[in-house]
């Protein structure tokens, strides 16, 4: 197996069986082991004789060899009592108080066991409308929309996966304004990828500057109208503030519906490449288009032979993983195996026309992306076929698109997800987003920096004799091999990173990969700082006259450009020269009367007294002590000075809360009956517990009581999207979501 460092860290941490001390108890080669052991087994179903030992060594080999990788859940609970596999789930949100809640619950349950949740909040009614039953007024889809956050919140902490979900509302709802502007503080409904549900209609009014009706949902009728360009232009405006919200096109997803009699297709899952049913789920995996590679007259091509081999045992796996299932709720259960829908996708494009020596901003690129997905697509439905033959067509089939032709075992084949942990396993890029940096350099605990290098740059560089250090450290500072000089013009040409590929070629790929996928694709379009709103919108534009079924844009900086803005708030539109000086921003003085609490929390290596001081203004220092056991008292103090600081310059509590919270000690959490699980837990747990004091108490709790400091908390954001929570790495947002390339933290899973 050839699993490199940052992968076994990635693995070791968040796929391992682990026993109650929360040590691993199972190798890698273990756990591929457990996987195809388990997901063999459903053989047996079809065929009491089957040699499910053999079948457990394919899928074995296949992962082992890293050129197909299921999705997260598979690896992690294939094999174990939880047992749930799948990624996508769609759940209906009906316009009741029962139904809400009863979502909820179900989500709940979905988070815990691992999986992520697409909703439509677009069946509630408006906000200031009549409830019929109570007498009283409804709050609409966006209040709603926050407690389902504040429910996976909860569910979250005590997961292995980060719950996520995706909030669709129709374009002609009567809510849409408030719902594109739901995320224009980035610190509110921070579980949720938004977008806005599209329709053909609208797109025809917006191309003719036309008027369109808002549809009230519950009695169907025209309840008002909006000028079709200036809602585009404002969906336009708060993507490129901060990529929120995304569009889907609504009419295009149910074209491709293939059982149109079981209803409309209203969300997909959290990063939108898989549009389902309500409580339809989806089964997702990756091929690895490195290893697909074969080395003729001393250049890269693709083997499509190998190609063919692998993409027939992925859909075996796949079909497979639908029957050892054990779904969350029961509705899914009969929901997914009537179509029995599997997401084959790929990763390591990029990669992949890196070592073909083809440039990924190329029209030999976009030409091969359609043909190589084209061939995947057809290779896959030929396996499914034949699974059909021996194992029986979806229950659906005779009501579906594909009535009278061939039976089919599955609805649909293939996916483009994102790939943001598994191509971390794999050793290759990331789905078909192209590379985000080539080089970076990483920051280990003891000071000293680890420079990384993408396999495939480094093995041309090494090949022609152009490796060194000291270049790479050059490329990491740059962000970019365009502008290294003394590298050679194919190479500079080739090895272009996420920024240097113009945007409209961004989705120029996204579609072609979408021409030839029955699902949809995960794919984020990069903008530069000083993008335009023209220039987002001349994206979006593209996206719907190439035939995608969505997009999602993300423009560098624009979620973290305003963090600790006390002084002065950038104004939307500004140029990035205009920004405020932030190393000169200071903490305000402590004061020189505080009130506070005074904590003794256990830790492993004995007792840490942690105080939490606070005066009119809010929280403003944190001291910490150990007990005569030791501990690590300079660690300690360090964090409570740095936590301190951060709270007189005005970081938002929640925003430190959520760094600290959840951080765990080896000597903490080997013993039993812990409040907390490490140092930096316990003073998070007392910051906490002061602050709800300070908020029983009616006290002022506001930071930093200037008007600047109320500005910003009104319109600056949270910096959950810049570096990593868990490491500190720059953070990457590819395929509609944000990824650390050093630790495997995803946002979305």
């Amino acid at each position: 197996m050839k699993i490199g460092k940052n992968a076994l860290t990635v693995l070791e941490k968040r796929y391992l069986m682990k026993d109650q001390t929360g040590k691993n108890i199972e190798t890698v080669d273990q756990m591929f082991m457990r996987v195809a052991n388990a997901i063999a087994q459903a053989d047996l179903i079809h065929d009491p004789n089957a040699d499910t030992a053999a079948v457990a060594k394919q899928f074995y080999d296949m992962m082992t060899n890293l050129e197909f990788l299921p999705n997260s859940p598979t690896l992690m609970n294939a094999g174990k009592e939880l047992g749930q596999l799948s990624a996508c789930f769609v759940l209906p949100v009906g316009d009741s108080m029962e139904e809400i809640f009863e979502a909820i619950k179900q989500a709940a349950l979905i988070h815990k066991s691992g999986g992520g949740t697409g909703f439509s909040f677009s069946r509630l009614r408006a906000s200031g409308s009549t409830v019929r039953t109570t007498g009283g007024v409804a709050s609409g889809p966006v209040s709603f929309m926050r407690v389902f956050n504040m429910a996976t919140e909860a569910v979250k902490q005590g997961g292995t996966r980060r719950g996520a979900n995706m909030g669709i509302l129709r374009i002609d709802h009567p809510d849409i304004l408030q719902f594109i502007d739901c995320k224009k503080d980035n610190a509110d409904i921070t579980n949720f990828n938004i977008s806005v549900g599209i329709t053909e209609e609208f797109m025809h009014a917006v191309q003719h500057n036309n008027r369109y009706k808002l549809i009230d949902p519950k009695s169907k009728t025209a309840v008002g109208e909006l000028d079709a360009r200036e809602v585009f232009t404002k969906i336009v405006e708060s993507a490129w503030r901060n990529g929120e919200p995304g569009i889907i096109f609504l009419d295009r997803l149910n074209r491709d519906n293939v059982v149109p009699k079981q209803g409309e297709i209203e969300s997909t899952n959290p990063c939108g490449e898989q549009p389902l049913l309500p409580y339809e789920s989806c089964n997702l995996g990756s091929i690895n288009l490195v290893n697909m590679l074969t080395e003729k007259d001393g250049s890269m091509e693709l083997d499509y032979a190998k190609l063919k081999d692998t993409v027939q045992k992925a859909a075996h796996f796949l079909d497979n993983v639908i029957d050892v299932n054990k779904y969350p709720l029961p509705e899914i259960d009969f929901t997914t195996k009537q179509t029995r829908k599997i997401g084959l996708g790929v990763m390591g494009w990029a990669d992949m026309l890196g070592l073909m020596g083809i440039p990924y901003d190329s029209d030999e690129a976009v030409e091969l992306a359609g043909r190589v997905m084209k061939y995947i697509t057809e290779a896959g439905r030929a396996k499914s076929v034949e699974l059909a033959k021996e194992r029986g067509a979806f229950p659906l089939f005779e009501e579906s698109v594909f009535a009278g032709g061939p039976p089919l075992r599955n609805a649909t084949i293939t996916t483009i997800a994102p790939t943001g942990t598994l191509s971390i396993i794999a050793g290759c890029s990331s789905g078909v987003e192209p590379v985000f940096a080539y080089v970076f350099i990483r920051n280990v605990m003891d000071g000293t920096e680890m420079i990384e290098v993408s396999p495939t740059l480094k093995k041309v560089l090494i090949d022609r004799g152009l490796y060194s250090d000291d270049l790479m450290k050059r490329i990491a500072q740059e962000g970019t091999l365009t502008h290294i000089m003394e590298l050679p013009e194919d190479i500079r040409r080739i090895f272009v990173c996420a920024h240097d590929v113009s945007p409209l070629y961004h989705v120029k790929m996204q579609a072609a990969f979408q021409k030839y996928t029955d699902n949809a694709v995960s794919k984020t379009v990069n903008f530069s700082h000083d993008a335009t709103v023209e220039d987002v919108q001349e994206v979006y534009m593209l996206a719907y006259q190439l035939d995608c079924k969505g997009v999602t844009i993300y423009r560098d900086g624009s979620r973290a450009e305003q963090v600790l803005n006390i002084g002065s708030v950038k104004k939307e539109g500004a140029s990035a020269e205009s920004a405020p000086d932030y190393g000169s921003i200071k903490p305000r003085p402590r004061p020189d009367v505080t009130c506070g609490i005074t904590e003794r929390m256990k830790i492993g290596c004995g007792n840490l007294y942690v105080t939490v001081n606070y005066d009119e203004n809010g929280i403003c220092e944190v001291f910490t002590s150990t007990g005569k056991a030791g501990g690590c008292p300079s660690q300690s103090e360090a964090t409570a000075r740095l936590v301190s600081i951060a709270l007189r310059s005005g970081v938002s509590k929640d925003e430190l809360l959520e760094q600290l919270r959840g951080i765990r000690c080896p000597s903490t959490i080997r013993h039993t009956g812990m409040k907390c699980t490490s140092c930096p837990d316990a003073i998070a747990r007392v910051i906490k517990k002061t602050s709800d004091m300070i908020e029983a108490q009616k006290a002022p709790v506001r930071p930093a009581e200037t008007k600047a400091a109320h500005h910003q908390e009104e319109e600056t954001e949270k910096l959950p999207d810049k570096f990593c929570p868990e490491c500190g790495s720059p953070m990457e947002h590819e395929g509609g979501c944000v990824s650390c390339r050093s630790c495997g933290y995803s946002k979305c899973n």
